[in-house]
């Protein structure tokens, strides 16, 4: 026969405290002196407790699930996201349930509250593009429903977003391909219909004006942050009459596309063409040559986004800092770009 798991009437007993103090340590209060809350943690590891998720929701009025919505193709994406996530509700004793959706459908609203009641969760992590949905914000505000939005602007209150500042990182971007003597960039934007996508191509044109670079319009091409598109896109823009020396792609897979197109035309990389991305996805550094690229750290974005939902859930008063929604990605440099040859 199996031992008998240890309740938390044995925890208590152990630790030499009310059922109530463990109870307030399971759920996270700071009701709690520190001294007691080290004694409580030490016999639950001690004993290999772990509270029973029905009847600890039935007593609290919450499920302790979270609800990630998301429309993204990028299954690595998505991945990291999940990761981070999954490491801040493992510690609190949370479960993560997943709801992908039509960022463009006509129901995206009632689609995404229908799912929340459903499944009855306590709070939901809404990733982008979904995220810069003005609407479905507003009626999540107006059903009361705890709610963080992953963004790439600022778009809400503090509380209830966490924002990756990608104009820094775009600028670091172009002052890094303009000390290379790069002056024909070309440039794949994502959909111009997403934030991300104009945050990007703003940033790096922006940062080049400000080196006395003009971005050369005709070198700008929308892509749909997609590999073909990126293979699509970047045959229009080496088949062009002032060709591009270097091609930045708003994200790694259309970058990716970027470099199959060069093979298939017979340009050498980095020789003949830089390359770079976005997002530094496994893919980035597995690619040969490998990508120099922005890493956006999806995971630590959604271990906060996890952080941020739990405490607007259990009511904790937030003790960070005002800055903490702001995540800042940064260059990667790897064997994709090199500088011009004379």
């Amino acid at each position: 026969m199996s031992e008998k798991k240890p309740t938390i009437n044995d925890v208590a007993r152990e630790a030499g405290v009310s059922k109530r103090t463990v109870s307030r340590v399971i759920n996270g209060s700071t009701n709690v002196g520190a001294k007691t809350l080290e004694i409580i943690q030490a016999v639950i590891k001690r004993l290999d407790y772990s509270p029973d998720k029905q009847a600890r929701g039935l007593a609290s009025s919450r499920s302790y699930l979270l609800g990630l919505i998301y429309d993204n193709p990028d299954a690595l994406y998505i991945d990291q996201v999940q990761r981070g996530v999954l490491d801040i509700c493992s510690k609190k004793g949370y479960e993560l349930v997943v709801h992908p959706c039509k960022y463009h459908s006509a129901d995206l609203v009632q689609n995404c509250l229908n799912f929340i009641r459903r499944s009855s969760i306590d709070g939901v992590i809404v990733l982008p593009p979904v995220s810069e949905s003005k609407d479905l914000a507003a009626a999540l505000r107006e059903a009361g429903l705890c709610y963080v939005r992953m963004a790439s602007v600022d778009l809400d209150d503090h509380t209830n977003i966490v924002v990756s500042d990608e104009r820094a990182a775009m600028s670091e971007m172009a002052r890094y391909m303009h000390s290379l003597g790069h002056r024909d960039i070309g440039f794949i934007t994502g959909p111009l219909h997403y934030y991300s996508s104009i945050e990007r191509l703003e940033g790096f044109r922006d940062s080049l004006a400000q080196l006395t670079l003009a971005l050369n319009d005709e070198l700008v091409i929308e892509g749909e942050n997609s590999y073909q598109s990126g293979i699509d896109c970047a045959k229009t823009l080496l088949q062009h009459p002032r060709r591009p020396t270097a091609i930045f792609a708003n994200n790694d897979e259309m970058a990716a596309g970027v470099l199959k197109a060069a093979v298939q035309l017979g340009i050498k990389v980095p020789e003949e063409l830089s390359i770079a991305g976005f997002d530094d996805n496994l893919l980035a550094s597995r690619i040969i040559p490998s990508l120099t690229t922005i890493q956006r750290p999806v995971g630590a974005m959604a271990s906060l986004a996890a952080h941020k939902i739990i405490q607007s859930i259990e009511k904790v008063k937030n003790q960070g800092p005002e800055s903490d929604f702001l995540v800042k990605p940064h260059l990667i440099i790897r064997e994709s770009t090199s500088a011009v040859k004379a």
